[in-house]
């Protein structure tokens, strides 16, 4: 029986690329995620592989300054930062959500200097689909 060929580059054969020199990532799909409580900033190469994500959580806000748009100023900065130094400079944007953070997320983005091809709201809308909770009495 003939030996299969191990591909180059898959995650059982190790690192993808080497440390020295970083990958050039000329195109990528930069998604944001804005709930009340949170953003969420995520940047992929076109393949969908992560390159780089940050959230208002992880940059030190905690409870409800998480959903504020400043913590999502923050978020989207250093997301961007790590990419821009990679190279990056066209990027497809996919909005999620509706909280306070999306806009300015994706103003920090279009001042980066990354060229923005398409930006599209991938928000889920019910179509009235499943029985909504009952309401909250407080």
């Amino acid at each position: 029986m003939a030996k299969s060929i191990p591909k180059i580059g898959s995650r059982k054969t190790g690192r993808i690329g080497s440390r020295k020199h970083p990958r050039k990532i000329p195109k990528g799909v930069i998604y944001i995620q804005a709930s009340f409580n949170n953003t969420i900033v995520t940047v992929t190469d076109v393949g969908g592989r992560v390159i780089s994500w940050s959230s208002a959580g992880s940059c030190g806000f905690k409870g409800t300054r998480r959903g504020t748009p400043f913590a999502a100023e923050t978020a989207a900065g250093n997301a961007i930062r790590t990419v821009v130094d990679q190279g990056m400079q066209r990027a497809d944007v996919r909005l999620k959500g509706a909280g306070l953070g999306r806009d300015v997320a994706l103003r920090v983005i279009y001042r980066s200097g990354i060229l923005l091809k398409v930006i599209r709201d991938v928000t889920p809308i019910p179509h009235n689909g499943c029985r909504a909770p009952k309401k909250r009495r407080v």
